[in-house]
């Protein structure tokens, strides 16, 4: 049986202290089930909450998506690495709740961080996927015009079995033609 196509306009905002419990309950089905994260534990909202603020500090966003008071989504960019000269560099990360998977919300999502991380001056976006087999993560950045960059071979351990990284890049706003300011 087919599911029918939902009828009430999908928001996308930035995310606020309340939408914690619903983002951690969204990545504790990744963790548990998924290997797009290789993370073994599933955090705390305490710890998510930390993790949002460190990322808003740094004037990066961290979206939602949205249906009917119901948070299907959400995605994030933080720097790729702490130190300094990496922070016209981001990573992006995107997470959906398995309801919301196969209908474009993560395009969505992908679409708006990338605007809204140009606006911040952002100037590369990489994606680290990981799994080599997630098809969904792969095709939605492919599609948002990301290369494939390389492949980090059996990096993680997971569910009994080695997973690959695929690594994807995308040039933000002017890129490096000039110095940032």
């Amino acid at each position: 049986m087919s599911q029918a196509a939902p009828t009430s306009p999908l928001t996308l905002r930035p995310s606020t202290d309340a939408d914690l419990p619903a983002i951690q309950a969204i990545y504790a089905q990744a963790v548990l089930e998924g290997t797009g994260t290789f993370e073994t534990e599933v955090p705390a909202v305490e710890e998510m909450g930390r993790r949002r603020a460190e990322v808003l500090s740094r004037q990066l966003p961290w979206l939602v998506a949205e249906r009917d008071g119901q948070i299907l989504g959400y995605a994030y960019a933080n720097y790729f690495r702490p130190r300094l000269a990496y922070r016209f560099c981001v990573e992006d990360s995107i997470y959906l709740a398995p309801a919301a998977q196969g209908q474009g919300v993560g395009r969505l999502l992908l679409a708006e961080l990338i605007a809204r991380c140009e606006a911040a001056g952002a100037r590369q976006m990489l994606a680290v996927i990981g799994d080599a087999a997630n098809a969904g993560s792969i095709g939605v950045h492919t599609a948002l015009g990301f290369e494939h960059t390389g492949v980090l071979k059996s990096a993680g351990w997971k569910f009994g079995r080695w997973l690959d990284v695929v690594l994807m890049q995308r040039t933000l706003s002017v890129g490096d033609t000039t110095a940032p300011e």
